[in-house]
């Protein structure tokens, strides 16, 4: 198990929109919200649960870590990179991102790397969520794009085909 998950402002949307924003949490010794995030996330809708969530200090903050040229390269957002870029200086870090440039960045760094789906399956591995196929369902009622093809693979790697 990753003692550290280093969190990106959409994986954090999606769970707070299904009720599930202590799920990272309860997978891990600590949770990490870079600064980048935190104002990607509070510059957002003022309904949104994340906002809440942040507004109440959840998780531990980071500053700004130094953003090398490398991960500059990739022309991600400036929550990515800080993730990115906070996880390569993070012993036992993974990252949990969602959008696929920012995966392929951190997987060529040869960072661990998980999504909110790979978050909900490894919640139901624990037994913390009793069916991944209904809270990604539920995600995408809220608005949230899922593939098909992914929807598909994430239900089947659950066993609940």
């Amino acid at each position: 198990m990753a003692d550290v998950r280093i969190v990106n402002a959409s994986p954090l949307i999606a769970l707070a929109a299904i009720g599930l924003q202590d799920l990272l949490a309860k997978l891990s010794g600590r949770v990490i919200v870079p600064e980048a995030v935190v104002r990607e996330i509070l510059a957002g809708n003022a309904s949104d649960p994340a906002r809440r969530l942040i507004e109440a200090k959840w998780g531990d903050r980071a500053s700004e870590p130094e953003i090398a040229p490398a991960i500059h390269a990739w022309g991600l957002g400036a929550g990515e990179s800080s993730v990115i870029a906070l996880a390569l200086v993070t012993p036992v870090a993974e990252v949990i991102l969602d959008d696929a440039p920012a995966r392929r960045c951190a997987r060529s760094f040869g960072l661990p790397v998980r999504g909110t789906v790979g978050v909900l399956l490894l919640a139901k591995k624990r037994g913390l969520v009793p069916s991944v196929k209904d809270r990604l369902l539920e995600l995408k009622t809220n608005g949230f794009f899922i593939d098909d093809a992914l929807l598909d693979e994430a239900i089947r790697l659950a066993g609940e085909v």
